[in-house]
């Protein structure tokens, strides 16, 4: 039998946050910032639960963790802590809580309209990969169309350094960058507003416990590094990129902005959705000793992602957003363990609050591109249902994501939204 809540709307089928999700975020009410635990459309405000002496199942630190204005804390006191937290909520907030439990919780809920969502974590880092293989060779053929994917890319997660002071949380406007550009037949760039703005579908990986400077974290032990996942949108120009990318990777192109969804799913909630990574095809390389994990049959997450798009006037005639593309996260050529595994093979310290992305995830077949650029094998453009037609983004343009796991006999355990409209450049420089 599943497993029902006091808070009626949370047992109502097809929402994001059931009692079975729980996921952490950051939200300002009233002034003051704190950590909440989403459950239907309110969040629990778990620095009044510190303080109100409702996780006496906790260490101590881990309470004055929840007490913070930021997850960092809470991140870096690993997954024996975050399932005993997770534990005690869930018994806090089931429909078998006793009376006079259910009575001083209803107190401590904040309606989510009435809330700022705030970034969950300081990012001190962030790091982007390219595990999507199906982006990949879709990208790698309009500039290599006899030779797609580079030598190494079957045999070494590949990524870049991002920014991680223009990451913004959902709803936050984007502004459409500047930068040089050069057309094929120009003799010299010029700078201007970009004109071939993109999105990229992702899904982000927040680290928990970090590892020491020159210690590696084994494939095995990957996921107790994970704190848990979210939604992201990691803008592009491509314009800009195809100018400056060689000899050393995304800069400008790619720094701008990136858009993250406010809550973060832990991988235990996710656990009734894994499913095996993806297979290799016949004749690819294994991964190297190191990438290599002793039970490959669950480190895959089945999530379906979804990308919705609505234009100004689109918004001016009150049509809703239209989907655009989909796709799964368990279509990855690597997994979120082999990143982080990756990640820290060489040393590289990793710190609580560290934000990981796949990189685009896309899928094989038509309609699960995971961005613009790779919809430029189609025939024809987006069409808009007001005539409009898209190749990128223009100003005025909103961009929505949404990813969720389902399943028959479970509940849908949502991501929530990851959204970012596009508004004018900055003139300063003309």
């Amino acid at each position: 039998m599943a497993l029902k809540s006091w808070v009626e709307s949370a047992n109502e089928p097809g929402i994001d946050f059931p009692l079975q999700n729980l996921p952490y975020g950051v939200f300002n009410y009233r002034g003051e910032t704190r950590i909440g635990v989403a459950i239907s459309d309110q969040v629990l405000d778990l620095r009044a639960c510190a303080h109100q002496g409702l996780l006496r199942e906790l260490r101590p630190e881990a309470v004055k963790a929840c007490a913070h204005e930021t997850l960092n804390d809470l991140m870096g006191l690993g997954s024996e802590t975050w399932s005993v937290l997770r534990k005690q909520l869930t018994a806090l907030l089931a429909a078998s809580a006793d009376s006079a439990t259910q009575a001083r919780l209803k107190s401590l809920l904040v309606p989510m309209r009435d809330v700022l969502m705030q970034l969950p974590a300081e990012i001190g880092d962030y790091t982007d990969f390219y595990a999507s293989i199906h982006h990949a060779t879709r990208v790698g053929k309009l500039f290599r169309p006899d030779n797609p994917l580079l030598p190494n890319y079957k045999y070494v997660p590949i990524g870049y350094h991002g920014r991680a002071s223009s990451i913004v949380v959902s709803g936050a406007d984007i502004r459409h960058p500047n930068g040089q550009t050069k057309a094929p037949s120009a003799t010299e760039p010029t700078f201007g507003p970009s004109r071939s703005l993109d999105y990229e579908l992702e899904v982000g990986i927040f680290v928990g416990p970090g590892n020491p400077i020159g210690k590696s974290i084994p494939i095995d032990q990957a996921e107790k590094h994970i704190f848990g996942l979210c939604l992201v949108n990691d803008w592009s120009a491509r314009d800009i990129q195809s100018w400056e990318y060689q000899p050393l990777g995304p800069f400008l192109a790619k720094n701008f902005a990136t858009t993250i969804s406010p809550w973060i799913v832990p991988l235990d909630a996710l656990a009734p959705y894994r499913v095996p990574a993806g297979i290799r095809p016949e004749g690819d390389p294994a991964p190297l000793a190191y990438l290599a994990s002793a039970d490959s049959r669950r480190t895959g997450i089945d999530v379906e992602l979804e990308v919705f798009l609505r234009s100004e006037k689109m918004r001016e005639a009150d049509i809703k957003p239209i989907q655009i593309s989909r796709g799964n996260l368990c279509d990855l050529y690597w997994t979120v363990a082999q990143l982080l595994t990756h990640h820290a093979s060489s040393g590289c310290n990793l710190r609580p609050g560290d934000l990981l992305a796949t990189g685009t995830i896309s899928g094989p077949e038509q309609g699960s591109e995971g961005c613009l650029l790779e919809m430029k094998h189609r025939m024809e453009p987006v069409k808009l249902p007001t005539g409009e037609t898209r190749t990128f983004l223009e100003d005025g343009d909103e961009v929505i994501f949404r990813g969720y796991c389902e399943r028959p006999g479970l509940p849908r355990i949502g991501f929530g939204a990851c959204t970012g409209k596009i508004i004018p450049s900055d003139d300063s420089h003309a």
